[in-house]
């Protein structure tokens, strides 16, 4: 049976907040203007309710500040605020460094479901990654194509 440890209890933010300045909005502007241009040429109406939404939600995911999360990993499995993700939930896990942050990914068993990206302080940084090896095998975590688009558009 696994050592049992003490739990771990950290505040990480739900997201890197990412600094943009004014071309980034006009930027945003100018792309949502031409999408909507090009569906009215086109005369494609779901189009431009489509564009319209994209450019809303991304607009205010930027304008939102990340939320403070308090986390708990235990020998069962992690608390992201009030929601509990068991160990048998997941089939490994892995550390993404971005900048000066360090987060753990836990990749899902199942195929359809999405990986939990927790951020976490590098000074909980060994014990956090000891209590998820000791119940998941590591992995090496790589953002894919997506992932990286994001990124490089200032998206999330």
């Amino acid at each position: 049976m696994a050592k049992v440890s003490s739990p771990i209890k950290w505040t990480g933010e739900e997201y890197i907040a990412i600094k943009r300045n004014a071309w980034w909005y006009v930027g945003l502007a100018l792309v949502s203007i031409a999408l909507i241009a090009l569906g009215v040429w086109l005369r494609m109406w779901t189009f431009i309710i489509v564009v319209c939404l994209a450019a809303v939600a991304i607009l205010v995911r930027a304008l939102m500040p990340p939320r403070k999360i308090k986390y708990t990993l235990d020998n069962k499995g992690l608390t992201e605020g009030g929601q509990f993700h068991p160990f048998s939930e997941f089939r490994a896990f892995g550390i993404l460094k971005e900048g000066d942050h360090y987060s753990a990914v836990l990749i899902p068993r199942k195929k359809v479901s999405v990986q939990v990206k927790v951020y976490f302080p590098e000074s909980n940084g060994e014990e956090i990654v000891d209590m998820l090896g000791m119940r998941l095998p590591m992995e090496e975590i790589r953002l894919d194509f997506i992932d990286k688009l994001i990124k490089f558009l200032r998206i999330s």
